[in-house]
């Protein structure tokens, strides 16, 4: 992507940085891992399987917490897979979801296959069309936190463009089931 000069793992800890108490949902894969290596901490709930259904996940999670603050870390590939679950959560708008989409136009960790957002899609765009009042656009690794960081009345898309590529971090040494347990122990 010409202009972007941020890696989605120098983004991912971006977001880490300034996690308090919130609860954060991790689209699967090498993202989950990028966040497990960023900031451990049971709060976070990382994606093993199920691609797209981050987003979902973190909605009902929102839904079923409006004490806290939920956050969504989805990827544009993900996203593009569970399209719908944009006008869900804009038409519900829970106003304690922010959703970060990782935006770098490849499916990052099926093979580096390019997404539609590498050509004309605009998933800041979709989610306009979808209903939600508050969409961001970050293209720098600047802007990151200091966006974040910003509070909204409303259910918050964010969108962070990043370059394609992986990084090298070790696998998350825990299982499914042993990330589930942790999670909720952590909500209860």
């Amino acid at each position: 992507m010409e202009g972007i000069e941020v890696k989605r793992y120098e983004a991912i800890k971006e977001i880490a940085k300034i996690l308090q108490d919130e609860l954060v949902v991790c689209n699967l894969g090498v993202p989950s891992k990028e966040f497990f290596n960023a900031k451990d901490r049971p709060e976070n709930f990382y994606m093993m399987g199920s691609m797209g259904l981050a987003s979902s996940i973190a909605l009902g999670l929102a839904l079923a917490r409006p004490d806290k603050k939920i956050w969504c870390i989805e990827g544009d590939g993900a996203l593009l897979m569970n399209l719908g679950s944009l006008c869900t959560i804009a038409n519900l708008n829970p106003k304690n979801m922010t959703l970060i989409v990782i935006d770098n136009g490849v499916y990052g960790s099926t093979g580096g296959q390019k997404t539609h957002t590498s050509q004309a899609t605009r998933l800041e765009q979709v989610a306009i069309g979808a209903g939600f009042k508050s969409s961001v656009v970050i293209s720098s690794q600047e802007q990151i936190v200091p966006i974040l960081e910003q509070g909204s009345d409303d259910c918050r898309f964010v969108l962070i463009k990043t370059e394609p590529g992986n990084s090298t971090v070790k696998n998350i040494p825990l299982s499914p089931v042993a990330i589930k347990e942790r999670f909720k122990r952590s909500i209860e």
